[in-house]
C-alpha cells in the first residue's frame, strides 16, 4: 500500500471493559497467550507494506507505550515513517466525544505527512488481513471512503454499543449506514476505513467548526449521499472485542485449529513484544487438553480449554477449566476454576472454588489475592 499512511483508534471499547481497562486501554489487553489486541491491527498494517502508524490514545496509554516501544517488532523502527504514540494535547482533553474529535488532535501528524490515503482502523478488532485489495477497489471505484465490513447476522447484545452497519447497491456503493440499531442487521462495519486524505482534513475542519465529533453519525449517515462511500466485504475470521463476553469468545475461538490457522499461520504474520522465556514445564501428574499454554509456566494440575499465559504456575491439584489465566498469576493446590478471567500477577489461594458462566465469565483485577 504504497502512498498510504496507517492512524489507529486505540482506546475504542475502553469503558464497556471496565473490568480489564482500569490500568490500561482495550488495545493492550493481552490476548491468546502472548499478544495484545492492538497487534492485529498494527500487524495487519505493516503487512500490507504501511510505514508510517500514527496510534491515537486517549487515557491509560502506558502499558500500550511498554509494549509498542520504538515498533521494532513490527518494523516501524526507522529514519523515514515509523510509529508515532498520539496521546492528547492535555489530560483535560483526555475524553473524545468520538472519532472526528480525536482526529482533530492528530491534525497536525495529518497534515504533516505526504501521503495520498489514509487506512484507519480500530484496535478492537482481531483479525488477519492484507489491505491491498481493499485499496485498489478504492481507487477502482475512485471512491471518497471505503468501508471495509464483515457480511454476516449480527445482535445487540447491550444497550452501550456503537456499532455501524451499512447497506450497498449492486455496484457496492452505500446508500444507508445504521448506527447501533435495536434490531439484528447485516454488513457490520469494522471501523477500518481508506479514506484520500485531503478530504479527511477537510472533514476534520468541517466538523469542528460545527461542533460535530462522530464519523458515523457526521459523516458517514449525513453525507452518504454527497459522498462516494463504497462497501469492501472482508471474508475472513473476525472478531470485535467490546465487552468481557466477546472477549473471552475471541479468546476461546482459538481452541478451534480452522480460526488459529487463520489468524496466524497465514504468509502474514501476526506481529508482538518479543520475551524470551524458559519452556512451560510439565510435572508428573499433570494433564493438560485442549489449551494454549504459553512459555514460562509450570503445570502440575489439570488444565483444559484454557489459555494459559507467560509465567503462570498451576500447582498440584489445581483444576482449570474454560479459563483465562494472564501472565505470572499462580493457582495454589486444590483450587477449581471454571468460566474465568484471571488477570496480570493474581494469586488464587489454597482450595478456592471459583465459578462464572459462557456469557458471564468471572473477572479477577490484577495483581488480586482470593
Amino acid at each position: 500500500m504504497k502512498n498510504t499512511m496507517g492512524l489507529i483508534f486505540a482506546y475504542q471499547n475502553d469503558e464497556l471493559m471496565r473490568e480489564l481497562t482500569q490500568k490500561r486501554a482495550l488495545s493492550s489487553i493481552p490476548f491468546g497467550g502472548r499478544y495484545r489486541i492492538v497487534d492485529f491491527a498494527l500487524s495487519n498494517m505493516v503487512n500490507s507494506g504501511i510505514t508510517q502508524v500514527g496510534i491515537i490514545t486517549r487515557n491509560n496509554y502506558q502499558s500500550l507505550m511498554d509494549h509498542l516501544g520504538s515498533g521494532k517488532e513490527w518494523d516501524l523502527s526507522r529514519k523515514n515513517g515509523g510509529l508515532y504514540m498520539l496521546p492528547p494535547f492535555s489530560q483535560s482533553e483526555g475524553s473524545y466525544r468520538g472519532e472526528m474529535e480525536a482526529l482533530g488532535n492528530a491534525d497536525a501528524f495529518i497534515r504533516k505527512s505526504n501521503y495520498k490515503y489514509i487506512m484507519i482502523a480500530s484496535a478492537d478488532s482481531v483479525c488477519n488481513m492484507n489491505f491491498d485489495d481493499a485499496l485498489n477497489y478504492h481507487i477502482e471505484k475512485d471512491a471518497d471512503i471505503t468501508i471495509i465490513y464483515k457480511k454476516g447476522k449480527f445482535e445487540r447484545q447491550n444497550e452501550h454499543e456503537n456499532n455501524c452497519f451499512i447497506q450497498c447497491d449492486a455496484d457496492g456503493r452505500v446508500i444507508d449506514v445504521a448506527v447501533n440499531p435495536l434490531v439484528g442487521r447485516d454488513n457490520l462495519s469494522m471501523d477500518q476505513i481508506i479514506i484520500g486524505k485531503s478530504l479527511l482534513e477537510t472533514l476534520i475542519r468541517e466538523c469542528a467548526s460545527h461542533n460535530m465529533y462522530s464519523f458515523h453519525r457526521d459523516v458517514l449517515q449525513k453525507r452518504v449521499n454527497d459522498l462516494k462511500i463504497y462497501g469492501y466485504e472482508y471474508t475472513g475470521y473476525y472478531a470485535k472485542i467490546e465487552s468481557i463476553a466477546s472477549y473471552f469468545q475471541a479468546s476461546m475461538d482459538l481452541l478451534n485449529e480452522s480460526i488459529r490457522q487463520a489468524l496466524f499461520y497465514q504468509p502474514r504474520q501476526i506481529f508482538t513484544k518479543i520475551r524470551d522465556e524458559v519452556p512451560t514445564l510439565y510435572q508428573n501428574g499433570s494433564d493438560v487438553k485442549n489449551s494454549l499454554v504459553a512459555d514460562g509456566c509450570v503445570i502440575e494440575g489439570e488444565v483444559e480449554n484454557s489459555i494459559i499465559f507467560r509465567g503462570v504456575r498451576i500447582r498440584k491439584g489445581a483444576v482449570v477449566k474454560n479459563s483465562i489465566i494472564m501472565q505470572a498469576c499462580e493457582i495454589q493446590s486444590n483450587s477449581q476454576l471454571e468460566y474465568a478471567i484471571i488477570d496480570k500477577d493474581v494469586v488464587i489461594r489454597e482450595n478456592r472454588k471459583l465459578f462464572g458462566y459462557k456469557l458471564y465469565p468471572m473477572v479477577l483485577a490484577k495483581g488480586s489475592v482470593v
